[in-house]
């Protein structure tokens, strides 16, 4: 069964390769958000073939055919994800990395308002949220030191 990523290919008429399949497949099983080293861990757990600069120009293939999305979480690496189906937000555990991908109604439609406040109408955006999560001690809520 072919994977979401390797349906888009073909349909945007991409050549696919056997290692490009690997690639795709493991893209598309991320449940995380991946930079280009972690995509070539799992790749070559599959196919040992694979090198880091195949998994490079892969993923910057599927990025310029709009099937991959490229984020900077600030910790000096490019990471990907699919392109969503569905908008959503990113909050971002900046002592492990951890990136937890949510939607709230409430911040979308304070978006909107922002931007038709000022004269606009929102075609886009992007929203990012850095935090260290709350140590929770005796009902208390502490930031961890």
């Amino acid at each position: 069964m072919l994977s979401r990523i390797e349906l888009l290919c073909n349909e945007k008429g991409l050549k696919m390769t056997e290692q490009r399949r690997v690639i795709a497949r493991v893209l598309s099983e991320s449940a995380d958000h991946p930079d280009v080293e972690q995509v070539h861990r799992r790749a070559t757990a599959i196919d040992p073939r694979i090198s880091i600069a195949t998994v490079y120009r892969t993923v910057r293939l599927f990025e310029e055919a709009n099937i991959l999305e490229k984020h900077d979480f600030g910790d000096g690496r490019s990471r990907y994800e699919e392109i969503p189906e569905s908008h959503h937000d990113h909050l971002i555990d900046i002592e492990s990395g951890k990136v937890i991908e949510f939607r709230d109604e409430q911040i979308e439609a304070l978006q909107r308002a922002v931007a038709e406040k000022l004269g606009y109408r929102l075609v886009d955006h992007r929203l990012e949220l850095y935090g260290v999560p709350i140590k929770r001690d005796n009902g208390k809520n502490e930031r961890k030191p």
